[in-house]
C-alpha cells in the first residue's frame, strides 16, 4: 500500500450534513484488458509513463490506462475536488482510496466513485484526454454513469444539481450514443442510470473543430453496435461482467456507532498531517476487523485498504485475486475483482454503500445460507446477507448489473424477468432475478420493489427492501436545510 505524502485536515473532515450517496462513473475503452485497441496516432515519446520493478530490478511495463502516472490521475481528481489517501496495487487493477470514495484503474477501464459535493462528471473530459495522450484511445467502448437519489440535491454543484443537467452534460460528450433511465419510485429511493452504446466517439471541449464536426454526425446506435460486434478488432468480453451494488440508508444506532472516533484515540489524536494519515488507516483496519469486513472474502486473496475519518466515517477498497473478473495471465490463477465500501454514519442522513464485481455463484433459492465460511468466496446471497447484517439498514436498494451475450442483446425495455420479447434468458439472468425474492433478507425485511430491465448488452435487476414495521422519521427542518423525506419527494432527487 502506498500512502499520500501529505493530505490536509480539511479533506478528512466534513462539517454539517454530508451527501453519502455516490456518483459512479465507469469509462471503458475496450471490452477486456486483453483486447486493448491499437493507438490511432503516434504517441508523444516525451510522455513519462509508469513502470514497475519485478524480481531483481527487471522492469515490467504496464499496459493501457495503468501506464498513466499517479500524479496525472491526481491532477484529474483536483478537478473533481478530492484527494488520494492511498493506493493498493493488484495484478490487473490499481485501487485508489480517496478523500471522497474511490478510483479504480485497469488497463481498459476506469471507475470513479465520489460522494459529497464532488464534481464527478467534470473529470470526464480529462479522463478522455488522458486516454488519448497516454494510450492513443480515441473511442469509448462503453460509458456508465449512475447514482441513487440524493438526500440534499440543493447542496450539489455544477451539472450535479439536477439529473436532467447530468444527462445533458453526458449527451454533449456522447451525442446520440447515450440513453438515460430512472429505476424505482420517484417519491422514494430510486436509481438513475446513463449508459452508451458500444464504441462511441466522444466529443470534448478541447477537440479541434474538424474532429468535433465529425463527431456531431454519429451513426445510429444500431449501426454502431452491429459494426462493432462484427469487427475482428473488438469482440465482446469472454467473461460475464457483473456489478453488485447495495445502497443502505437509515442505519441502526448500534451499526453506526463503530464509525465515530472517541475522545481517547483515532486520527484526531495524532500530531501533524502524517500522523493523521497513519492513524486514519489504523482506525480503518480496526473497524474492518471489528465488523468482519476483512472476512467478506478469503483473507489470503484479499488486499484491503481502509480508512477511518475524523470525526466519523469510513472507506475501504479491496482487491480480490488479480483484481479483474477475467482469468489471470498467470496460469492456474483465477480472476477476481474488487469491492468498495463507504459509510456516512450521522443520524438523519446515515448511509452505507457496498459495490463488488467479483464473479460469484448465484443460488436460485432465497432461504438461509452459510454466513460463517471464510475459506471460499461467498455466494451472491451470502455476500448480500453478510453486508446487510454489518450495517443494519432500515431501507436499502440492491442493483445487479449483468452483461448479456451479444446474440441476446435487445433494445432497452422494461422486463418482468420472463421471455416476452424474443430475448433468450440465460441461466445467470434467471437466477439473478430469482435471487432477489421476498425471502432474500429473511423475515425481518419486506421487499417493496423488484424491477428488471433489458439494455443493450446488459440486464439489470433492481430491488428495494425495508425493515418490517419500520416507519421513516420525519424530523423538522433545521437551519433552513431540507430533511431526507422532503428531498426524496423533490423531482430532482
Amino acid at each position: 500500500m502506498t500512502l499520500a505524502p501529505s493530505t490536509s485536515q480539511d479533506v478528512l473532515t466534513s462539517p454539517g450534513p454530508f451527501e453519502g450517496p455516490e456518483k459512479l462513473l465507469e469509462v471503458w475503452f475496450a471490452p477486456s484488458f486483453d483486447q486493448l485497441p491499437e493507438p490511432t496516432s503516434s504517441l508523444n515519446p516525451d510522455l513519462q509513463t509508469r513502470t514497475k520493478t519485478k524480481g531483481k530490478g527487471a522492469e515490467k511495463n504496464y499496459t493501457g490506462l495503468r501506464k498513466v502516472p499517479r500524479h496525472v490521475w491526481e491532477e484529474m481528481l483536483d478537478i473533481v475536488k478530492c484527494k488520494v489517501l492511498s493506493v493498493v496495487e493488484g495484478e490487473e487493477l490499481d485501487a485508489y482510496l480517496l478523500s471522497e470514495s474511490s478510483l479504480f484503474v485497469a488497463p481498459h477501464l476506469l471507475i470513479l466513485k465520489t460522494c459529497g459535493t464532488t464534481l464527478n462528471l467534470l473529470g470526464l473530459y480529462r479522463i478522455i484526454e488522458i486516454a488519448r495522450e497516454y494510450c492513443g484511445f480515441t473511442n469509448v467502448w462503453r460509458c456508465f454513469y449512475s447514482r441513487k437519489s440524493f438526500f440534499f440535491p440543493e447542496r450539489q454543484q455544477g451539472p450535479h444539481k439536477d439529473w436532467g443537467d447530468e444527462v445533458r452534460f453526458l449527451d454533449s460528450v456522447f451525442g446520440t450514443a447515450g440513453a438515460a433511465y430512472t429505476v424505482g419510485p420517484m417519491n422514494r429511493d430510486h436509481w438513475l442510470l446513463y449508459l452508451t452504446s458500444p464504441n462511441s466517439v466522444p466529443c470534448i471541449p478541447s477537440d479541434t473543430p474538424s474532429l468535433s464536426s465529425s463527431i456531431a454526425s454519429l451513426p445510429s446506435t444500431s449501426s454502431i453496435t452491429s459494426s462493432v460486434f462484427n469487427s475482428p478488432a473488438f469482440q465482446p468480453a469472454k467473461y460475464q461482467d457483473t456489478t453488485l451494488e447495495i445502497l443502505m440508508t437509515h442505519l441502526a444506532p448500534e451499526a453506526r456507532a463503530p464509525f465515530f472516533i472517541d475522545e481517547t484515540g483515532g486520527s484526531g489524536s495524532g500530531s501533524g498531517e502524517g500522523s493523521t494519515i497513519r492513524s486514519g488507516h489504523e482506525l480503518g483496519k480496526d473497524i474492518s476487523a471489528q465488523l468482519g469486513i476483512d472476512q467478506l472474502f478469503p483473507v489470503e486473496e484479499t488486499k484491503l485498504d481502509s480508512f477511518g475519518f475524523d470525526p466519523c466515517g469510513y472507506s475501504a477498497n479491496a482487491v480480490i485475486g488479480t483484481g479483474m473478473p477475467e482469468a489471470s495471465h498467470t496460469p492456474g490463477k483465477p480472476g477476481g475483482g474488487y469491492y468498495t465500501i463507504h459509510v456516512t454514519p450521522e443520524e438523519g442522513w446515515s448511509y452505507a454503500s457496498f459495490e463488488c464485481n467479483v464473479p460469484l455463484p448465484i443460488n436460485p433459492t432465497t432461504g438461509s445460507v452459510d454466513l460463517t465460511s471464510n475459506k471460499t468466496r461467498p455466494t451472491l446471497q451470502a455476500l448480500i446477507q453478510k453486508v446487510v447484517n454489518i450495517f443494519q439498514p432500515n431501507r436499502l436498494s440492491i442493483t445487479l448489473f449483468v452483461s448479456t451475450p451479444t446474440s441476446s442483446s435487445t433494445s432497452s425495455s422494461s422486463s418482468n424477468g420472463s421471455n416476452t420479447s424474443g430475448h433468450t434468458v440465460t441461466d445467470t439472468e434467471a437466477k439473478a432475478w430469482q435471487s432477489f425474492g421476498t425471502g432474500l433478507l429473511g423475515s425481518d425485511f419486506v421487499r417493496k420493489d423488484r424491477i428488471g430491465y433489458e439494455f443493450d448488452g446488459y440486464d439489470l435487476v433492481f430491488a428495494c427492501f425495508e425493515k418490517k414495521g419500520w416507519t421513516e422519521p420525519r424530523p423538522e427542518p433545521e437551519n433552513g436545510l431540507q430533511t431526507e423525506k422532503l428531498v426524496e419527494v423533490a423531482d430532482d432527487s
